[in-house]
């Protein structure tokens, strides 16, 4: 049923374009902004689109640029490397509130104060980017997303210009998402560890409305300068259409054991093994080869992020003097007792490199997660206990 409507969607709205067909005097376009709510990992960043509305030609649609498919081949290395491609899909209106009425979220709908020229031109400008060839784009989290089309569209087809008197109190981009995430701990320290020094940019109040709330916010203030010299609001009325309460997500074991528990943790075993080491004068060398393969990995990780990928806002990121893809190299030698002297020497580089990371972390221009204090402690402690070992060298 599902495959048979989008069919049938897809063929009237083929139609539409070929014959051009215009929008009467009832005509209304609206921004859609929807409420962040808990669900999947992009529900918490809020959602917009544009709704087109004309009662005379039974028109009712949701242009939403907000859609992807994670059933395409290679999803996860496409999305780690940057190339994650979304699509402008196209619903009935009711279709696309009941969902976000399931949710829990609420959704403000914004009628632009356009001309019917105006209206014309967007919906033109709609139904061409929903042709098949145009309607598949290259996803940016920041700059490119289903919150920046439909500003940019408006934009591109008013007469006049657009002037957005918004001046919120300045931010940065990792500000922003962060605050998304602020009940979800470890998306924040994700977040934290994939984006670099870029990201801590203080974000222009337009860039700002890569998120839908700030969008919705800068509409509400924005006005049309016509061409003429008068201006007239762009928003000529609100309405917010309510859903029902839902039931809060039960909280888990990760909500718990937070990066801060857990990394905390981990530092307090890398101690303890460090006490237990000196008092039985003891070289344990598989705790040095997996912490170093681990942080090996995740260097790898880093490394693809930011010299790799087509992300923004990866490169510079000062994690990666911890975390980098020679820890995988290190981990062999720690495991070859032969390659004991060499280990050491390897022990000593990391201990002077992760010293300065620490002496110099308040003024390191790059926000780092708290929990990223603890991996730097651990590791440093392992090659300063290793540098300081007397015998290394003898065994």
């Amino acid at each position: 049923m599902r495959t048979l409507l989008l069919a049938l969607l897809a063929a009237l709205f083929t139609g539409l374009a070929t014959y051009g067909q215009p929008l009467s005097d009832e005509a209304e376009i609206s921004l859609m902004t929807s409420d962040p709510h808990e669900g999947e990992v992009f529900t918490i960043y809020g959602h917009a689109a544009l709704r087109v509305k004309d009662p005379a030609q039974r028109i009712d649609y949701i242009f939403n640029y907000g859609i992807f498919s994670f059933d395409k081949p290679n999803f996860i290395y496409r999305f780690t490397k940057g190339e994650t491609d979304y699509q402008l899909g196209v619903t009935y209106f009711e279709n696309y509130i009941a969902e976000y009425q399931m949710a829990g979220s609420d959704v403000t709908e914004q009628v632009l104060n356009l001309t019917p020229a105006e209206k014309q031109r967007v919906w033109k400008a709609l139904l061409e980017n929903y042709r098949p060839e145009n309607r598949v784009y290259r996803y940016n989290f920041f700059f490119d997303n289903c919150a920046t089309r439909p500003a940019a569209i408006t934009e591109r087809n008013i007469d006049g210009t657009i002037h957005y008197h918004y001046n919120p109190a300045p931010r940065t981009f990792r500000d922003e998402i962060n605050y998304c995430a602020r009940r979800r701990p470890w998306l924040t320290f994700g977040c934290d560890l994939a984006l670099g020094s870029p990201t801590d940019r203080v974000a222009t109040s337009h860039e700002r409305m890569f998120l839908p709330v700030n969008l919705r916010e800068a509409f509400s203030l924005a006005t049309i300068e016509n061409p003429d010299g008068t201006s007239r609001p762009l928003v000529a009325r609100v309405q917010v259409i309510q859903a029902p309460e839902v039931d809060e997500p039960e909280r888990d074991l990760w909500d718990t054991l937070t990066p801060n528990v857990c990394f905390s943790l981990l530092l307090a075993l890398v101690a303890l093994s460090v006490g237990m080491e000196y008092k039985r004068k003891r070289y344990c060398r598989w705790i040095d080869v997996g912490l170093f393969l681990m942080a090996g990995l995740a260097g790898c990780l880093l490394f693809f992020l930011s010299f790799i990928s087509e992300h923004p806002c990866t490169c510079p990121n000062w994690m990666l003097v911890a975390l980098h893809p020679l820890h995988l190299v290190a981990a062999i030698l720690f495991g070859v007792k032969r390659m004991d002297k060499v280990g050491y020497y390897y022990h000593f580089i990391n201990f002077a490199a992760l010293s300065m990371m620490l002496a110099a972390w308040p003024f390191i221009p790059q926000h780092l997660n708290t929990a990223f204090l603890p991996i730097v402690a651990s590791f440093w402690l392992r090659s300063g206990w290793a540098f300081s070992r007397s015998v290394w060298i003898r065994k």
